[in-house]
């Protein structure tokens, strides 16, 4: 059964609408960033933006659509930045990639699919650690039920400048690895960590991938579980060879002052900078 005709036997056709932005908390200022400076904005030169999350001093969880270029190539590490809680052009810190992977079963080819959605998965190394007083990584969260209360924490179409979290959203299924969330997405929010909390820090439950979209809106968000993928994706970065330091300069998108053209990435879509 392909994902699309899951989530139609199951009724999800008829969910919510997403959120409106009034439900969206922007992460102004330094004490409303503090906690979620671990997620942050991955800058992909010459294509546009997506968001990221640190899960180790070093490491940048996304979605592996966002890696790839129009030709559905792997981007090359000096095409990748990483700015940890950037707000209005200032980030707590800022890195170049050094080293890329993707989930070995992601095609970047494929047309949506449980497959593809599941495998929607990369891995940045860092050129240099960013300190965990300075940006704390985050945990998976391993034990997820349905009806359980998320946020989302992104950047997106017409609020890439500062982070916005979505405090209050569920997960309503899952299936095979797989979940779908009533959370509120945008062009751009494509790798933003779904977030549970359980009365301790949050842990990231997992990623947006894309969802179904209905006149030009999405309507709903998929993600799939991460835990496994996870450390797969760990022991295939241990296996690259070493990274050089980087040495290409680094063509910044910088402040996007409005989004320009979306490109769509087999059902999944990011946002790029106007006239890009």
């Amino acid at each position: 059964m392909t994902l699309r005709a899951y989530v139609l036997a199951v009724g999800l056709a008829a969910l919510p609408t997403t959120a409106v932005a009034s439900d969206f908390v922007r992460l102004t200022d330094r004490d409303d960033l503090f906690g979620w400076e671990a997620v942050g904005r991955v800058d992909l030169a010459g294509t546009g933006f997506c968001t990221g999350v640190l899960i180790a001093t070093n490491l940048v969880l996304t979605a592996a659509h966002c890696l790839y270029d129009a030709k559905d190539q792997l981007l090359p590490p000096e095409a990748i930045r990483f700015r940890a809680g950037l707000r209005d052009g200032v980030a707590v810190a800022e890195r170049q990639a050094a080293r890329v992977v993707s989930a070995k079963g992601y095609n970047p080819k494929a047309s949506i699919s449980n497959e593809r959605v599941r495998n929607d998965v990369g891995l940045i190394e860092l050129a240099q650690p960013i300190l965990s007083t300075t940006a704390a990584p985050f945990l998976l969260h391993e034990a997820p039920r349905t009806g359980d209360r998320v946020s989302v924490v992104s950047y997106g179409r017409g609020r890439d400048a500062a982070l916005s979290w979505q405090r209050d959203c569920g997960l309503v299924w899952d299936y095979q690895d797989l979940y779908g969330f009533d959370c509120s997405i945008t062009f751009g929010t494509s790798g933003a960590p779904v977030f549970y909390k359980d009365g301790r820090r949050a842990r990231i439950l997992s990623l947006i991938s894309g969802g179904p979209v209905e006149e030009g809106e999405f309507t709903a968000a998929w993600g799939m579980e991460l835990p496994t993928i996870v450390e797969q994706l760990k022991r295939d970065l241990r296996a690259l060879p070493t990274a050089a330091s980087p040495g290409a300069r680094f063509e910044s998108v910088g402040t996007l002052r409005g989004v320009g053209k979306t490109r769509n990435v087999g059902g999944a879509k990011f946002s790029t900078v106007g006239g890009s």
